[in-house]
């Protein structure tokens, strides 16, 4: 059994901070090399709280806090996200991440959000206005208006 220190919430594991013991093959090929978990020692059970906090953060904590989050997010402006796009043509070079919404909506003064309540319905991989949903709740889901530019 291999003791290790959760990152991310995992399903009927634990979340964030916890302390658990799973089998060596699970903590080896799964959750270690996804980032979900690290290692156990007692540098890394001092950090459990800073763990904790950093995930306290982005956490929506209930449905009012959810419709809060909405009101700021609709808020917003057209929220502008740079991406490399070849030279007269509207096509990216790549696509645009849900961790590169997450960085835009922070830097337009939009509440930091955990890049897993973004909902891309397609890949985004040209310049232009473009429509993504954050699932915020169960029952709220907030529209954030997402406009990508070419890097210069």
């Amino acid at each position: 059994m291999a003791k290790i220190i959760l990152t991310t919430d995992v399903a009927n594991l634990g979340g964030p901070g916890d302390i658990v013991e799973v089998k060596d093959g699970y903590a080896r090929n799964y959750l270690l090399p996804r980032g979900y978990a690290i290692p156990s020692s007692k540098g890394a059970e001092k950090n459990v709280r800073t763990i904790r906090r950093a995930q306290e953060g982005r956490r929506i904590r209930d449905l009012d806090h959810a419709k809060e989050v909405k009101a700021t997010l609709e808020s917003l402006e057209t929220i502008q996200l740079f991406a490399k796009a070849a030279e007269g043509s509207k096509k990216l070079f790549g696509s645009v991440t849900t961790g590169d919404i997450v960085s835009a909506v922070k830097a337009a003064g939009g509440p930091l959000l955990d890049k897993r309540v973004i909902e891309l319905r397609e890949h985004i991989k040209t310049v232009g206005k473009h429509q993504v949903n954050a699932r915020l709740h169960p029952d709220v889901q907030a529209g954030i208006r997402l406009e990508v530019k070419p890097k210069q």
